[in-house]
């Protein structure tokens, strides 16, 4: 019945539109130490409202084990949502467009994978291609360069997978 009702519209769903590759990345900011991370990003339609989608990324953060110890610390998942069409929301707990968003290769780089090649960025309209190569040539990178951090492209598979690729790739000679 419950999927009738989704397929029917009547329930909100979310539908994954487009996976950018992972990316394997230095930890920034919080407490040294810390592993690398993996990002990637998704573009997604739904039927929620962003306090909605906002809600269901945090139940799934919580029940793959989630724990909140310090603030960008070590931790298992974290789901953000970068934009949420061009709305700009400033509610407590969720702020749209992500306020880190222009400011973070291994953001802006999954996103531009998936976003439009016109994507325009709210609040101010600018060009996500214009605000992604102003941050490579800030930390003195070409796109080429940052991508080869791409460990998994083909719809990422397990975790073991993952690490697998990786490991291919750095054994690879070059």
């Amino acid at each position: 019945m419950e999927k009738s009702l989704q397929d029917s519209g009547v329930l909100p769903i979310i539908s994954v539109v487009a996976k950018s590759p992972l990316y394997r990345t230095a930890p920034v900011g919080g407490p040294p130490g810390q592993t690398d991370y993996l990002n990637a990003a998704i573009r997604v339609t739904t039927s929620l409202s962003a306090q909605q989608l906002l809600d269901r990324c945090l139940e799934v953060e919580q029940r793959l084990g989630r724990v909140r110890r310090e603030r960008w610390g070590p931790r298992t998942l974290d789901l953000d949502i970068l934009l949420y069409g061009d709305e700009i929301v400033s509610d407590e707990g969720l702020t749209i467009p992500h306020p880190m968003l222009r400011s973070r290769l291994f953001v802006l780089v999954p996103l531009a994978d998936i976003a439009p090649v016109d994507l325009l960025l709210p609040p101010d309209g600018s060009i996500l291609a214009s605000v992604l190569s102003a941050q490579l040539a800030t930390n003195g990178l070409a796109l080429s360069d940052y991508k080869s951090n791409s460990i998994y492209r083909a719809g990422w598979g397990t975790k073991s997978d993952v690490e697998a690729s990786y490991l291919r790739r750095s054994m690879t000679p070059g």
